[in-house]
């Protein structure tokens, strides 16, 4: 199987790659638009500093282990892989030699979805995990800043039919977040994989 270039990120204290047409353009459609229908999408309910807010994207969770996921006082109960969703995960644990057994799903609708700042560090992702996130759909940019230097921050537009690896110590030292953009966008799929004992 022949991958797509690698790029790395020169960050201290992380350890992120980027593989732009790891998808070719045919694969990347065809999965877009499977995933955009045959994935049961929920809009879940966040609390910020003690109030409510309709989540600004649409998630589902699949494991092979049902094991739940929780963030943000979420608790998500994975449903089973779908055969698309296996397919995915497949050609991303050879890339990685990683078996996942979680992948999370978020549906960014238009340019008002986002996602806030934050790190893939709850305790059920144990110590320096590594999480793989594929893109189908819309580019949107993926800024990161570094938790103790206020200096060091990065942005990357993950492109349709992108993967993007993050491992090592980047959870515990980095932030990142897909912030909301004004420009009319459309719809982006964004998988992330994990690994929960």
């Amino acid at each position: 199987m022949l991958f797509s270039e690698e790029i790395k990120l020169n960050l201290p204290d992380a350890d992120i790659s980027y593989f732009p047409n790891f998808f070719s353009l045919k694969q990347a459609d065809l999965f877009l638009g499977i995933l955009l229908n045959d994935i049961p999408w929920q809009q879940d309910t966040i609390t910020v500093y003690g109030k409510q807010h309709a989540q600004p994207r649409l998630t589902a969770l699949f494991a092979t282990n049902g094991k739940p996921y929780s963030y943000s006082n979420i608790t998500m109960h994975p449903h089973g892989f779908t055969s698309a969703l296996s397919e995915i995960k497949n050609k991303i644990e050879l890339l990685t030699s990683t078996t996942f057994t979680t992948c999370l799903a978020n549906l960014y609708r238009d340019g008002n979805d986002s996602n806030g700042w934050h790190a893939d560090n709850e305790k059920e992702l144990g110590k320096n995990p590594i999480i793989v996130s594929v893109s189908f759909g819309e580019s949107r940019y993926f800024n990161l800043k570094h938790r103790h230097n206020k200096d060091l921050k990065q942005k990357l537009l993950l492109e349709h039919g992108s993967v993007l690896v993050m491992k090592g110590k980047t959870q515990h030292q980095w932030l990142h977040q897909i912030a909301k953009t004004k420009k009319v966008v459309k719809p982006r799929i964004n998988l992330t994989f994990r690994v929960i004992r």
